[in-house]
């Protein structure tokens, strides 16, 4: 029997309850995959010796886990640690800042719900929603609404105000999506741009899985774009084997995506790739950063932009001393490093000033201030 592990702050989820785990858990594909790209390079686990815990010992500024690698990283601030805001979750993904609530959602995409950490409380205050569709990737609209990447029922969605749920996106083509994963919405006109690497339909543990015999559960992996008038919806890319997270550019001239298809796929590469924006097209795929890095190689997951252009990559599968998050400048150079101690599955800027940088790292919530913004809204 699963039970939830209390926060460490003094908030509980009102509901908390005792889980059972899936009985259709099976992720030996991936897991499989990822343990042969780590394999030769991870460290024990018991090597990354920080107490993160709520009797933690107090830091000695500067934080010793954010790392600048380069002069252009200018953006550790002296006097202020990484926090761990919360645990307890089984797979935390999709964290995305609603400015006018000042709160943080994200999901636990097997425990199929959205939890809520609020800013003002400094507390995760109840479940935020349940079921969520074995959500992963949400984020908001410039109207604020929430939209939602589902696993489970392999489709978009968007929250009304109303409490009603507009299905965006469930099929292309005639036939089903295979699990979108993470979103973002352009402020021009209003598209939203998805991902669809099919983690979910692979693994019962995330959503409903396909025994198709395949590792793409209906389609070929790709990224789409919805119009926000017509609600077409078009595929824009298929490069990557594996899209994953993705983020516009700070001036919205690039598409930045991840590619995890190494989990996968044996010729795939772990990179982040960036495409020039033409209104609603992409163009000129390139790699943009590798994964790779002193030797050892994990994946990207979730990115986001800062105002200066740089590329903030959630960081894992590897071990102590690479796993959390690593910065690139806007020409990919890997400039910074943020040291976690779980594998960080995604992230995004938010606080009342865009400032704090919100990381969701396999059963925890972490945060730190940084001396730059998000460049968009969440």
């Amino acid at each position: 029997m699963f039970k939830r592990a209390a926060p460490l702050s003094s908030g509980q989820p009102s509901d908390s309850v005792s889980k059972t785990g899936s009985g259709g858990f099976d992720r030996r594909k991936f897991l499989t995959a990822a343990a042969a790209v780590a394999a030769t390079t991870a460290m024990a686990p018991d090597a990354f010796a920080r107490n993160f815990g709520p009797n933690a010992d107090p830091v000695r500024y500067p934080e010793p886990d954010v790392i600048g690698l380069d002069p252009r990283f200018k953006y550790k601030l002296g006097n202020t640690p990484i926090q761990r805001l919360y645990t307890g979750t089984l797979w935390a993904e999709g964290p995305a800042w609603n400015g006018v609530g000042r709160y943080l959602i994200w999901s636990d995409i097997p425990n199929n719900e959205q939890l809520r950490w609020v800013e003002e409380e400094g507390q995760v205050t109840r479940r935020f929603r349940y079921p969520s569709g074995n959500s992963n990737g949400n984020t908001f609209d410039y109207r604020g609404r929430q939209i939602a990447c589902e696993h489970g029922n392999r489709r978009v969605v968007r929250y009304e105000y109303d409490g009603s749920i507009t299905v965006l996106a469930d099929s292309f083509e005639g036939g089903e999506f295979n699990a979108p994963n993470d979103a973002v919405v352009h402020p021009d006109d209003g598209s939203i741009w998805f991902t669809d690497p099919g983690y979910g339909g692979l693994m019962e543990y995330e959503g409903n899985r396909l025994d198709t015999g395949s590792v793409q559960p209906n389609r070929k992996e790709a990224v789409y774009r919805i119009d926000a008038n017509s609600g077409a919806i078009t595929k824009v890319a298929d490069e990557p084997f594996k899209p994953n997270g993705l983020c516009f550019s700070h001036d919205y001239k690039k598409l930045y995506v991840a590619d995890t298809g190494v989990s996968h796929y044996p010729e795939a590469k772990s990179q982040i790739w960036q495409y020039d924006l033409n209104g609603d097209t992409l163009s000129n795929p390139r790699t943009f950063a590798s994964m790779e890095w002193e030797g050892r190689t994990g994946f990207a997951d979730g990115i986001r932009c800062d105002e200066d252009g740089n590329v903030w990559s959630s960081a894992g599968w590897v071990g102590d001393g690479y796993d959390g998050v690593h910065i690139f400048a806007p020409n990919g150079d890997r400039i910074g490093q943020i040291k976690l101690p779980e594998i960080c599955s995604n992230l995004c800027f938010g606080g009342t000033k865009r400032n704090r940088l919100f990381m969701t790292a396999s059963q925890s919530i972490y945060a730190v201030y940084v001396e730059t913004r998000g460049a968009h809204i969440t």
